[in-house]
């Protein structure tokens, strides 16, 4: 038998693996070393237009975190360009170009105190100083942070090194959300609360680190031309720093993330709870809070009160749900304990909220209409004062008809007319007509009016009128 024929159980597996190697295969559609280097280095200086368009990012990234605006936050993401120098320290890094690697840490310092200046300078000048969500967001980092900004900056490096240029940068920039924790930082240093920089700059420096470290693998693994010498020693010893780095920036969140998870895991055990004991037939649940840091269940009830024993009988099955150490606060009607207040505080602040918004609206309105009212009103009140001029200038006049009207152009544009109509025995010469036009828009101050004159005796019974008038004072 032939020694080089393979047996043929290993034919599938071979099959298998040739199809995995083309499939996976990050060597087909890769860009050449230069043309990489080139465009990871392009993206390391700080200086021209890029420093302008970091201050714009800024600006935009605070506005957004100042009025709780995601999609605002996301378009800042998506013009930042603080992505540079940290994918330019990870190639220099990766290819032994310590030069590329202070230049890069350099820029980054630059851009980060450009950041912190410029969004503390806006938060010290808005007058919305409340933490929103997507603030508050930004100063508990966890592990999750580090697998996002490492997964993430792998996707970025193999983006990059692809021969047709991708969007995957700036979806790295999006997922890995560089510019809004810097930013919480600056809203921190302006309002003086010191929580919101340490946990913002140590999820920013996750993201820097991990994403540079990503970008070392990622060059290593495509097998980048190195720069500089590398003798054994000095590649144990580049090696040991990284694995330092990052270490000492990912245990810290190994520990927040393992508090995150207690908490999750505590609010789902005693929602659990709660559903499964308290239900009676008298009395229900209406509210519900947690505070896992102080393991309280604090619950509010309507209906029938429940007994002592019965709430010791249900204390003394915490334990059983894995709640040692856990306090249920209990609100019910017909306890002395109870602060009706505080029993009926979201309901009441809700119907206060409600109601408060329908008399706001309401008034909006009735302050509308009583000011078309008063102009009405003011206009037409003027009818008799106008009727006693007019027969005092032409005692001729018999009858006089004063209102007021819309006049609908063909472009349906609409105008307000006033509506004078004057009887007389004999036919206004054209002269008097003018002068009481003339009268009667001075008098009543309206830019556009309408003038009818009626002459009782004339020969022709059709009254004549003159055209609307739109002069305006």
């Amino acid at each position: 038998m032939d020694s080089n024929l393979k047996p043929p159980q290993s034919r599938p597996v071979s099959r298998f693996r040739r199809f995995m190697r083309a499939r996976f295969n990050l060597r087909d559609d890769k860009a050449d070393d230069a043309e990489i280097e080139t465009r990871i280095r392009e993206g390391v200086e700080l200086r021209g237009a890029t420093p302008w368009i970091l201050v714009f990012a800024i600006f935009v990234a605070s506005v957004g975190l100042n009025v709780n605006s995601t999609a605002v936050i996301i378009g800042a993401m998506l013009i930042s360009p603080l992505m540079g120098p940290i994918m330019g320290a990870g190639l220099g890094v990766a290819v032994y170009d310590f030069d590329l690697v202070k230049r890069s840490l350099t820029n980054l310092g630059i851009a980060t105190l450009i950041s912190l200046f410029v969004s503390a300078l806006y938060f010290s000048l808005t007058p919305l100083q409340q933490a929103q969500s997507e603030l508050l967001a930004r100063t508990s980092p966890s592990l999750w942070d580090v697998l996002i900004a490492l997964f993430g900056g792998l996707a970025g490096i193999v983006g990059i090194t692809r021969k047709e240029k991708s969007n995957v940068i700036p979806g790295v920039a999006i997922a890995t959300a560089l510019m809004p924790p810097v930013c919480t930082a600056g809203f921190g240093l302006a309002t003086g609360q010191w929580r919101f920089v340490g946990g913002a700059l140590y999820l920013y420096t996750i993201n820097c680190v991990f994403i540079s470290l990503a970008t070392v693998a990622g060059i290593r693994a495509l097998n980048l031309k190195r720069h500089g010498f590398a003798t054994p020693a000095l590649a144990k010893r580049v090696k040991s720093s990284l694995l330092i780095l990052a270490l000492g920036t990912a245990l810290p969140s190994v520990y927040l993330a393992l508090d995150l998870v207690r908490d999750e895991v505590f609010r789902a055990n005693a929602k659990s709870f709660v559903t499964r004991e308290f239900v009676f037939t008298s009395a229900q649940v209406v509210d519900i809070r947690i505070d896992p840091a102080k393991r309280i269940i604090d619950l509010s009830l309507v209906g029938d009160p429940i007994g002592a024993d019965t709430l010791s009988s249900i204390e003394a099955r915490l334990a059983g749900a894995h709640l040692d150490n856990t306090k249920i606060v209990l609100h019910q009607m017909g306890d002395h304990r109870v602060d009706v207040t505080a029993l009926k505080s979201s309901l009441l602040s809700d119907l206060l909220r409600e109601s408060q918004e329908t008399v706001r609206h309401r008034d909006t309105e009735l302050q509308k209409l009583n000011a078309e009212l008063a102009a009405r009103n003011a206009i037409l009140s003027q009818a008799d004062n106008v009727s006693a001029e007019l027969r005092q200038l032409y005692p001729e006049v018999t009858k006089v008809m004063f209102g007021e009207g819309v006049n609908i152009a063909a472009d349906s544009s609409k105008e307000r007319v006033l509506y004078l109509n004057i009887s007389t025995q004999e036919a206004l010469s054209e002269t008097a007509r003018q002068r009481i036009s003339d009268w009667f828009k001075v008098r009543t101050g309206a830019n556009s009016v309408l003038l009818r004159f009626d002459a009782e005796n004339a020969v022709k019974k059709r009254p004549s009128a003159q055209p609307l008038r739109h002069g305006r004072r």
